[in-house]
Protein backbone atom coordinates (compact mmCIF):
# COMPACT_ATOMS: atom_id res chain seq x y z
CA UNK A 1 0.00 0.00 0.00
CA UNK A 2 0.95 3.65 -0.33
CA UNK A 3 1.09 5.02 3.21
CA UNK A 4 1.95 8.45 4.59
CA UNK A 5 3.19 8.95 8.14
CA UNK A 6 2.67 12.56 9.17
CA UNK A 7 5.10 13.31 11.96
CA UNK A 8 7.69 10.86 10.61
CA UNK A 9 10.51 13.01 11.95
CA UNK A 10 9.34 12.35 15.50
CA UNK A 11 9.86 9.47 17.90
CA UNK A 12 6.76 7.34 17.28
CA UNK A 13 6.49 8.26 13.60
CA UNK A 14 10.05 7.18 12.90
CA UNK A 15 9.50 3.77 14.51
CA UNK A 16 6.22 3.37 12.60
CA UNK A 17 7.93 4.07 9.27
CA UNK A 18 10.44 1.31 10.00
CA UNK A 19 7.64 -1.15 10.78
CA UNK A 20 5.66 -0.28 7.64
CA UNK A 21 8.73 -0.66 5.45
CA UNK A 22 9.49 -4.03 7.04
CA UNK A 23 5.98 -5.11 6.01
CA UNK A 24 6.70 -4.14 2.39
CA UNK A 25 4.64 -0.96 2.04
CA UNK A 26 5.68 2.15 0.15
CA UNK A 27 6.01 4.89 2.75
CA UNK A 28 6.09 8.66 2.50
CA UNK A 29 7.34 10.43 5.61
CA UNK A 30 6.32 14.05 6.21
CA UNK A 31 7.51 16.45 8.90
CA UNK A 32 9.11 19.81 9.60
CA UNK A 33 12.36 17.97 10.24
CA UNK A 34 14.15 14.71 9.54
CA UNK A 35 14.43 12.12 12.34
CA UNK A 36 16.95 13.31 14.90
CA UNK A 37 18.93 10.19 15.75
CA UNK A 38 19.06 8.03 12.62
CA UNK A 39 18.19 8.24 8.93
CA UNK A 40 14.61 7.75 7.85
CA UNK A 41 13.56 4.43 6.33
CA UNK A 42 10.85 6.08 4.23
CA UNK A 43 10.86 5.76 0.44
CA UNK A 44 10.50 9.53 0.29
CA UNK A 45 10.66 12.17 2.98
CA UNK A 46 8.86 15.45 2.47
CA UNK A 47 9.75 18.50 4.52
CA UNK A 48 6.47 20.36 4.94
CA UNK A 49 4.69 22.57 7.46
CA UNK A 50 1.39 20.78 8.05
CA UNK A 51 -0.12 23.88 9.61
CA UNK A 52 -0.56 24.90 5.96
CA UNK A 53 -3.20 23.19 3.84
CA UNK A 54 -0.89 22.97 0.82
CA UNK A 55 1.57 20.90 2.84
CA UNK A 56 -1.22 18.53 3.88
CA UNK A 57 -2.33 18.09 0.27
CA UNK A 58 1.24 17.28 -0.69
CA UNK A 59 1.37 14.75 2.14
CA UNK A 60 -1.84 12.91 1.28
CA UNK A 61 -1.74 13.00 -2.52
CA UNK A 62 -1.81 9.48 -3.97
CA UNK A 63 -1.91 7.77 -0.57
CA UNK A 64 -4.07 4.83 0.53
CA UNK A 65 -3.55 5.18 4.31
CA UNK A 66 -2.77 8.15 6.52
CA UNK A 67 -1.22 7.91 9.97
CA UNK A 68 -1.66 11.38 11.47
CA UNK A 69 0.93 11.59 14.25
CA UNK A 70 2.13 15.14 13.53
CA UNK A 71 1.78 17.42 16.56
CA UNK A 72 3.41 20.17 18.55
CA UNK A 73 3.90 18.40 21.87
CA UNK A 74 6.27 17.49 24.67
CA UNK A 75 6.40 16.62 28.35
CA UNK A 76 4.37 18.30 31.08
CA UNK A 77 6.84 21.17 31.40
CA UNK A 78 6.44 22.05 27.72
CA UNK A 79 2.70 21.61 27.30
CA UNK A 80 1.91 23.54 30.48
CA UNK A 81 3.94 26.53 29.27
CA UNK A 82 2.63 26.75 25.69
CA UNK A 83 -1.16 26.55 25.80
CA UNK A 84 -1.93 29.14 23.12
CA UNK A 85 0.60 28.32 20.42
CA UNK A 86 0.48 24.54 20.95
CA UNK A 87 -3.31 24.55 20.69
CA UNK A 88 -3.26 26.75 17.59
CA UNK A 89 -0.54 24.71 15.86
CA UNK A 90 -2.23 21.37 16.45
CA UNK A 91 -5.70 22.61 15.55
CA UNK A 92 -4.36 23.82 12.20
CA UNK A 93 -2.50 20.56 11.55
CA UNK A 94 -5.44 18.32 12.37
CA UNK A 95 -8.13 20.28 10.55
CA UNK A 96 -6.02 20.63 7.42
CA UNK A 97 -4.95 16.98 7.42
CA UNK A 98 -8.56 15.82 7.63
CA UNK A 99 -9.67 18.03 4.77
CA UNK A 100 -6.66 17.01 2.68
CA UNK A 101 -7.46 13.35 3.31
CA UNK A 102 -10.99 13.98 2.05
CA UNK A 103 -9.81 15.82 -1.05
CA UNK A 104 -7.17 13.18 -1.78
CA UNK A 105 -9.71 10.38 -1.29
CA UNK A 106 -7.53 8.35 1.06
CA UNK A 107 -8.86 4.93 2.00
CA UNK A 108 -8.11 4.93 5.74
CA UNK A 109 -7.11 7.58 8.29
CA UNK A 110 -5.67 7.04 11.76
CA UNK A 111 -5.52 9.93 14.21
CA UNK A 112 -3.33 9.68 17.31
CA UNK A 113 -4.96 11.35 20.27
CA UNK A 114 -3.93 11.28 23.93
CA UNK A 115 -5.02 10.23 27.39
CA UNK A 116 -4.89 13.96 28.14
CA UNK A 117 -8.46 14.12 26.81
CA UNK A 118 -9.82 12.48 29.96
CA UNK A 119 -11.48 14.65 32.65
CA UNK A 120 -9.19 15.90 35.39
CA UNK A 121 -11.85 15.11 38.01
CA UNK A 122 -11.30 11.40 37.30
CA UNK A 123 -7.55 11.74 37.86
CA UNK A 124 -7.21 13.57 41.18
CA UNK A 125 -5.92 10.58 43.15
CA UNK A 126 -2.77 8.49 42.72
CA UNK A 127 -4.97 5.41 43.27
CA UNK A 128 -6.83 6.21 40.06
CA UNK A 129 -9.37 3.92 38.43
CA UNK A 130 -8.40 2.93 34.87
CA UNK A 131 -9.89 5.32 32.32
CA UNK A 132 -12.50 4.00 29.90
CA UNK A 133 -13.04 5.46 26.44
CA UNK A 134 -16.61 6.58 27.16
CA UNK A 135 -15.48 8.74 30.09
CA UNK A 136 -14.05 11.55 27.95
CA UNK A 137 -17.47 13.25 28.00
CA UNK A 138 -18.56 15.25 30.01
CA UNK A 139 -15.35 17.05 29.18
CA UNK A 140 -12.71 18.49 31.49
CA UNK A 141 -9.45 17.59 29.72
CA UNK A 142 -5.97 18.96 30.39
CA UNK A 143 -5.67 22.62 29.52
CA UNK A 144 -4.43 23.31 25.98
CA UNK A 145 -3.12 19.96 24.73
CA UNK A 146 -6.01 17.91 26.11
CA UNK A 147 -8.67 20.28 24.76
CA UNK A 148 -7.25 20.39 21.25
CA UNK A 149 -6.89 16.60 21.18
CA UNK A 150 -10.52 16.16 22.22
CA UNK A 151 -11.64 18.69 19.60
CA UNK A 152 -9.64 16.88 16.91
CA UNK A 153 -11.27 13.58 17.90
CA UNK A 154 -14.68 15.18 17.40
CA UNK A 155 -13.65 16.68 14.07
CA UNK A 156 -12.37 13.30 12.92
CA UNK A 157 -15.71 11.76 13.87
CA UNK A 158 -17.58 14.45 11.89
CA UNK A 159 -15.49 13.73 8.77
CA UNK A 160 -16.30 10.07 9.25
CA UNK A 161 -20.05 10.70 9.63
CA UNK A 162 -20.49 13.31 6.91
CA UNK A 163 -17.74 12.53 4.39
CA UNK A 164 -17.37 8.77 4.72
CA UNK A 165 -13.78 8.92 5.97
CA UNK A 166 -12.78 5.49 7.31
CA UNK A 167 -11.15 6.73 10.50
CA UNK A 168 -9.40 5.35 13.59
CA UNK A 169 -8.83 7.30 16.83
CA UNK A 170 -6.08 6.08 19.16
CA UNK A 171 -5.48 7.52 22.64
CA UNK A 172 -1.82 7.13 23.62
CA UNK A 173 -0.85 6.57 27.25
CA UNK A 174 2.76 7.73 27.81
CA UNK A 175 4.82 6.11 25.05
CA UNK A 176 8.57 5.76 25.72
CA UNK A 177 11.63 3.98 24.36
CA UNK A 178 14.89 4.42 22.40
CA UNK A 179 15.16 7.24 19.83
CA UNK A 180 12.87 9.50 21.85
CA UNK A 181 13.68 13.07 22.88
CA UNK A 182 15.59 13.05 26.17
CA UNK A 183 16.75 16.66 26.54
CA UNK A 184 15.80 20.22 25.65
CA UNK A 185 12.44 20.60 27.40
CA UNK A 186 10.16 18.38 25.28
CA UNK A 187 11.16 15.06 26.84
CA UNK A 188 8.67 12.90 28.74
CA UNK A 189 9.18 11.65 32.29
CA UNK A 190 10.93 8.30 31.56
CA UNK A 191 13.45 9.96 29.24
CA UNK A 192 14.02 12.87 31.63
CA UNK A 193 14.70 10.52 34.55
CA UNK A 194 16.99 8.37 32.39
CA UNK A 195 19.00 11.46 31.46
CA UNK A 196 19.27 12.65 35.06
CA UNK A 197 20.33 9.23 36.31
CA UNK A 198 22.86 8.76 33.51
CA UNK A 199 24.49 12.12 34.25
CA UNK A 200 24.60 11.62 38.04
CA UNK A 201 27.54 10.02 39.81
CA UNK A 202 26.74 6.95 41.88
CA UNK A 203 25.72 8.11 45.35
CA UNK A 204 24.72 11.59 44.20
CA UNK A 205 21.18 12.97 43.91
CA UNK A 206 18.70 13.97 41.23
CA UNK A 207 15.72 16.31 41.08
CA UNK A 208 12.24 14.76 40.77
CA UNK A 209 9.21 16.90 39.92
CA UNK A 210 6.49 16.57 42.55
CA UNK A 211 6.46 14.28 45.57
CA UNK A 212 7.00 11.19 43.40
CA UNK A 213 3.74 9.54 44.40
CA UNK A 214 1.84 10.65 41.28
CA UNK A 215 1.00 7.62 39.13
CA UNK A 216 1.03 6.75 35.44
CA UNK A 217 1.12 3.78 33.10
CA UNK A 218 3.90 3.71 30.48
CA UNK A 219 3.80 1.93 27.12
CA UNK A 220 7.00 0.78 25.39
CA UNK A 221 7.45 1.86 21.78
CA UNK A 222 7.41 -1.67 20.30
CA UNK A 223 4.01 -2.33 21.86
CA UNK A 224 2.78 1.05 20.65
CA UNK A 225 3.69 0.30 17.03
CA UNK A 226 2.16 -3.17 17.22
CA UNK A 227 -1.02 -1.65 18.60
CA UNK A 228 -1.19 1.00 15.89
CA UNK A 229 -0.94 -1.57 13.13
CA UNK A 230 -3.55 -3.85 14.69
CA UNK A 231 -5.98 -0.98 15.27
CA UNK A 232 -5.61 0.29 11.71
CA UNK A 233 -6.42 -3.18 10.38
CA UNK A 234 -9.28 -3.75 12.84
CA UNK A 235 -11.94 -1.60 11.16
CA UNK A 236 -12.86 -0.14 14.57
CA UNK A 237 -13.82 3.53 14.20
CA UNK A 238 -14.39 4.73 17.78
CA UNK A 239 -11.69 5.99 20.19
CA UNK A 240 -9.54 3.29 21.77
CA UNK A 241 -6.87 3.42 24.46
CA UNK A 242 -3.34 2.28 23.64
CA UNK A 243 -1.30 1.85 26.78
CA UNK A 244 -0.53 -0.60 29.56
CA UNK A 245 -2.59 -1.21 32.68
CA UNK A 246 0.58 -1.36 34.81
CA UNK A 247 0.23 1.59 37.21
CA UNK A 248 3.46 2.84 38.79
CA UNK A 249 4.48 5.88 40.80
CA UNK A 250 7.14 8.33 39.65
CA UNK A 251 9.26 7.14 42.58
CA UNK A 252 8.99 3.59 41.24
CA UNK A 253 9.98 4.92 37.82
CA UNK A 254 13.11 6.41 39.40
CA UNK A 255 13.86 3.14 41.20
CA UNK A 256 13.58 1.19 37.93
CA UNK A 257 15.93 3.55 36.10
CA UNK A 258 18.45 3.46 38.96
CA UNK A 259 18.33 -0.34 38.86
CA UNK A 260 18.93 -0.31 35.10
CA UNK A 261 21.90 2.00 35.66
CA UNK A 262 23.26 0.07 38.64
CA UNK A 263 23.30 3.27 40.74
CA UNK A 264 22.05 4.29 44.16
CA UNK A 265 20.89 7.91 44.09
CA UNK A 266 19.07 10.20 46.49
CA UNK A 267 16.28 12.43 45.18
CA UNK A 268 15.16 15.99 45.78
CA UNK A 269 11.42 16.45 45.26
CA UNK A 270 10.58 19.85 43.76
CA UNK A 271 6.93 20.57 44.47
CA UNK A 272 6.99 23.82 42.47
CA UNK A 273 7.40 22.10 39.08
CA UNK A 274 4.50 21.03 36.81
CA UNK A 275 3.14 17.60 37.66
CA UNK A 276 -0.01 17.11 35.58
CA UNK A 277 -2.87 15.03 36.95
CA UNK A 278 -2.37 13.06 40.15
CA UNK A 279 -2.99 9.66 38.61
CA UNK A 280 -3.74 8.16 35.20
CA UNK A 281 -4.12 4.59 33.98
CA UNK A 282 -5.52 2.86 30.89
CA UNK A 283 -8.52 0.55 30.80
CA UNK A 284 -7.78 -1.89 27.97
CA UNK A 285 -11.16 -3.63 27.85
CA UNK A 286 -12.08 -2.13 24.48
CA UNK A 287 -8.59 -2.72 23.07
CA UNK A 288 -8.84 -6.41 23.99
CA UNK A 289 -12.30 -6.69 22.50
CA UNK A 290 -11.31 -4.95 19.26
CA UNK A 291 -7.99 -6.63 18.47
CA UNK A 292 -7.64 -9.44 21.03
CA UNK A 293 -4.33 -8.05 22.24
CA UNK A 294 -2.85 -5.51 24.62
CA UNK A 295 0.68 -4.23 25.34
CA UNK A 296 2.86 -6.97 26.80
CA UNK A 297 6.18 -5.35 27.70
CA UNK A 298 6.48 -4.44 31.38
CA UNK A 299 8.06 -1.19 32.48
CA UNK A 300 10.95 -3.09 34.06
CA UNK A 301 11.63 -4.71 30.69
CA UNK A 302 11.22 -1.60 28.56
CA UNK A 303 13.17 0.86 30.65
CA UNK A 304 16.43 -1.13 30.37
CA UNK A 305 16.99 -0.64 26.60
CA UNK A 306 15.62 2.89 26.93
CA UNK A 307 18.18 3.77 29.60
CA UNK A 308 21.04 2.10 27.71
CA UNK A 309 20.25 4.07 24.58
CA UNK A 310 19.98 7.43 26.38
CA UNK A 311 23.15 6.78 28.39
CA UNK A 312 24.94 5.90 25.15
CA UNK A 313 23.79 9.13 23.51
CA UNK A 314 24.91 11.19 26.50
CA UNK A 315 28.33 9.48 26.39
CA UNK A 316 28.84 11.05 22.96
CA UNK A 317 28.62 14.58 24.39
Amino acid sequence: MNIVVAGAGGFIGHHLVKRLKAEGHRVRGVDLKHPEFEDTHADEFVIADLRNFEGCLQATDGMDDVYQLAADMGGIGYISANYAFLTRNNTLINSHMLEAARVSRVKRYLYTSSACVYPSFLQDSEDVKPLRENQAIPADPEKGYGWEKLFAEQLTAYYQEECGLDARIVRFHNIYGPLGTYDGGKEKAPAAICRKVALAADGAGIEVWGDGEQTRSFCYIDDCIEGLRRIMESGYTRPVNLGTEELITVNQLVDAVCAAAGKKLSRHHDLTKPQGVRGRNSDNTVLNEVIGWQPEITFQEGIKPTYRWIAGELAKW
